[in-house]
C-alpha cells in the first residue's frame, strides 16, 4: 500500500517546520520507500508497517504540540511494489507520448 499523509501541529503558531521535520525524520528512519513534497509525505509498505510509521510520526509531532491534525489517503492494492516510482513513471511515459 501507499499512504500519503500530512501531520500538522495545532496551536504552536504559523512556523510548524521544525515539528513537521520531526515527523519526516521518523518516516525516513523507517527504511520504507518514501517521498516528501510541499504538502504530503508518501510511504509504501505493508499495512501494519506503514500505519505504525504514521503513528510514530504523529507521536513525534505531539511532543511539540498538544493537538495534531492528520490527513491521510491510502492506495491499497495487492501485489504492487515500487508504486511510488512506477506510478510516476507511467504518467511521465504518457506525457512523453503526447508531446
Amino acid at each position: 500500500m501507499i499512504v500519503a499523509f500530512s501531520v500538522t501541529p495545532v496551536g504552536i503558531g504559523e512556523d510548524v517546520g521544525e515539528a513537521v521535520a520531526d515527523a519526516v525524520r521518523v518516516v525516513r528512519a523507517s527504511g520504507l520507500p518514501n517521498h516528501t513534497d510541499a504538502m504530503f509525505t508518501s510511504i509504501e509498505g505493508e499495512w501494519d508497517e506503514v500505519m505504525a510509521v504514521v503513528k510514530l510520526a504523529v507521536e513525534a509531532v505531539k511532543l511539540k504540540a498538544g493537538r495534531v491534525s492528520v490527513v491521510l489517503k491510502a492506495d491499497i492494492r495487492e501485489g504492487v511494489t515500487d508504486g511510488l516510482t512506477s506510478k510516476v513513471a507511467t504518467i511521465e511515459r504518457h506525457l512523453g507520448a503526447s508531446s
